[in-house]
């Protein structure tokens, strides 16, 4: 039987205490104070009293109301009918669609036994070059994107739920703007890739809580799909919302602060969600692609500092493009040897090349004389940047291989490029 309280002894911001008994962490109450109804979370326990989260805010709630518990943690439906279709972070409909209320499941469940897994062993194409050929995302990966405000990550993002080669697309938003909200939906809809996509979007004006439940209820909708055997794709955006989001909960709540005010379980609360990658053993799998904005593009701030702990590898994104210095997909290594003889190799060269431009680029901007090497090093860098850095870029790996070696054979001499001669007699442009 659900339990009534009628007395509430604190009231703090959109954090209201109560005393209770028989309620556990997580569990769901309905706060009824004159003509309002709200749900609410507990999000603390201390003996008898009872400290929960109230999703539509503090204001108007009284010390008189009433607090039901429901007895069960935050639901989601999940059903085939989710995929074309847009939810708050509290899981309600966005686009004005019909409510989904069967097949209710838990989020925030555990992640999977690590010894139950499988290796990661195949790719995740997404047709972005600087991705496919020199840092390959892989099945049940999970990598941050590291970008400072201002950068393109949720462009980037949309691209590649765009051109990735999966089943279902999980889309999670976190303190959006509206324009970015309208920006995901649009380009989706209007390039179809919405019908097998489903996106749970927190706007930053919505409730602060709703923005800690999207990673939640993302990966809890994630896990179903990859269960019945598809290839999903989680994409969210921005970690760093949601942790600021834990922190202004946490200061609510008079929580000794860590580093730079976030609660000191910030590593945990973040490796729980990053976790929930895994590829299933005959299932799907779940790869995780997560945007973490750099205040001040400082990579020691508390979240990309305990992110880079946890996942396997990073891209950076700076002036409008992946970084190829500091990017780095740990897996990669486990695909990229499979997908044609001259990947690696091809890989390693125009990185290679690569950084001589950029040293290059500094000796001209010292007003050092340029001489036949570095005038090719200018003109491959140039093309390199334009043809295979560029985000708008989008073909297969092996056309983006091919275009490597076209830029090569374009820019230097096949015995300056330092490749073994066999590969060079099977690949190099005749």
């Amino acid at each position: 039987m659900q339990k009534v309280y009628h007395q509430i002894d604190h009231i703090a911001g959109n954090v209201i205490t109560v005393r209770a008994d028989g309620v556990k962490y997580r569990d769901l109450a309905q706060v009824t104070s004159r003509h309002t109804t709200s749900l609410a979370q507990v999000i603390r326990l201390q003996d008898d009293s009872v400290s929960l989260q109230v999703f539509a805010g503090g204001r108007g709630v009284s010390t008189d109301a009433r607090v039901r518990f429901l007895g069960r943690s935050m639901q989601v439906p999940y059903s085939e009918a989710l995929l074309g279709r847009i939810f708050t972070g509290g899981a309600v409909p966005r686009d004005k669609g019909p409510q989904i209320t069967e097949n209710l499941i838990d989020i925030g469940g555990p992640s999977v036994n690590p010894a139950k897994r499988i290796i990661p062993r195949n790719m995740v194409r997404t047709g972005i070059p600087m991705i496919d050929v020199f840092n390959t995302l892989v099945e049940s990966q999970k990598l941050p994107v590291f970008a400072r405000a201002g950068e393109p990550y949720n462009p980037l993002l949309a691209r590649i739920a765009l051109q990735a080669e999966v089943d279902v697309i999980v889309l999670g938003g976190m303190g959006l703007k509206h324009d970015d909200y309208l920006y995901f939906r649009d380009t989706l809809e209007s390039s179809g890739a919405l019908s097998h996509t489903v996106m749970f979007v927190h706007t930053a004006a919505d409730p602060v809580v709703e923005c800690l439940l999207v990673p939640d209820i993302s990966l809890a909708v994630a896990e179903k799909f990859a269960l019945e055997g598809k290839r999903v794709l989680v994409l969210l955006t921005d970690m760093t919302n949601f942790a600021d989001a834990m922190k202004e909960i946490a200061i609510t709540m008079e929580q000794i602060p860590s580093n730079r005010g976030y609660p000191g379980d910030l590593y945990s609360q973040l490796a729980a969600r990053y976790e929930k990658a895994v590829d299933f053993e005959g299932a799907g799998s779940i790869t995780i692609l997560a945007a973490t904005t750099m205040p001040g593009d400082d990579v020691t701030h508390p979240v990309p500092d305990n992110t880079g702990y946890i996942t396997e590898g990073q891209f950076y994104l700076r002036n409008g493009r992946i970084e190829p210095f500091g990017s780095l997909s740990r897996l990669k290594q486990q695909v990229n040897g499979k997908t044609r003889d001259d990947h690696r190799t091809i890989m390693n060269t125009l990185i290679q090349l690569y950084s001589g431009y950029r040293e290059t680029v500094e000796k001209q901007s010292m007003g050092f004389r340029m001489g036949e090497w570095d005038n090719k090093l200018l003109k491959y860098g140039k093309r390199f940047e334009a043809e295979m850095m560029d985000l708008s870029v989008n073909i297969p790996l092996e056309q983006a291989l091919d275009l490597g070696w076209e830029i090569l054979a374009d820019c230097f001499d096949a015995i300056e490029t330092g490749i073994q001669s066999d590969l060079l007699e099977q690949f190099w442009p005749k």
